[in-house]
């Protein structure tokens, strides 16, 4: 059965990676870029500020916090399996389509961009959801969308993305309701009338 489950993970990683073009390199190598998504950032930071005024500290804080365990969660489990990525991997490296020569590091498993960027669209979304009812598909739509780059790009197993995206939306699940618990009372109630 793994030996089955890891032969699918590498033929849709090759049907993936194997469907590529000039112009999608250059748009998925841009997704798959952090600082390119700044602008999101700041704009879920101006919602959230809308939702929760002066307590919007408290979110942003537990971001903080959801960044540092997706990230370092993701981190030790990628040390602790120690599954090569597939730029790395013996027997199909030469398969692969790399883009601007990125190989990324020596692990994949799981995949830090996907566990962020769930975490975040999860935990947003769900902060958010009242007044903003597509925002979480959308958040949902645009963590997958990262994801889907790095199989795009080679440097990650579908496997990898989808154990990143667990990771992330654990994370962001958690952390979303303990933060309806730690909002102020008047908060609280306030947001159940809106």
């Amino acid at each position: 059965m793994v030996d089955w489950l890891l032969h699918a993970d590498t033929w849709l990683l090759l049907a993936i990676n194997g469907f590529h073009a000039p112009w999608a390199d250059v748009v998925m190598w841009w997704v798959s870029s952090k600082l390119i998504w700044i602008p999101l950032y700041l704009f879920l930071v101006y919602l959230l500020w809308n939702e929760f005024g002066y307590q919007v500290w408290r979110s942003l804080l537990l971001v903080l916090l959801l960044i540092v365990l997706t990230d370092q969660g993701s981190v030790l489990i990628k040390n602790s399996v120690k599954r090569p990525r597939p730029t790395h991997e013996t027997g199909i490296e030469k398969e692969i389509h790399v883009v601007k020569d990125y190989r990324g590091g020596a692990y994949g498993f799981v995949s830090s961009h996907a566990a962020n960027t769930t975490g975040i669209a999860l935990f947003t979304g769900l902060l958010l959801r009242r007044r903003n009812k597509n925002l979480l598909p959308a958040l949902i739509a645009w963590a997958f969308l990262v994801s889907y780059s790095r199989i795009y790009l080679g440097v990650h197993y579908p496997g990898d993305v989808l154990g990143g995206c667990l990771l992330g939306a654990f994370f962001g699940w958690v952390l979303a309701g303990l933060y309806t618990f730690w909002l102020p009372r008047d908060v609280r109630f306030r947001r159940r009338r809106i």
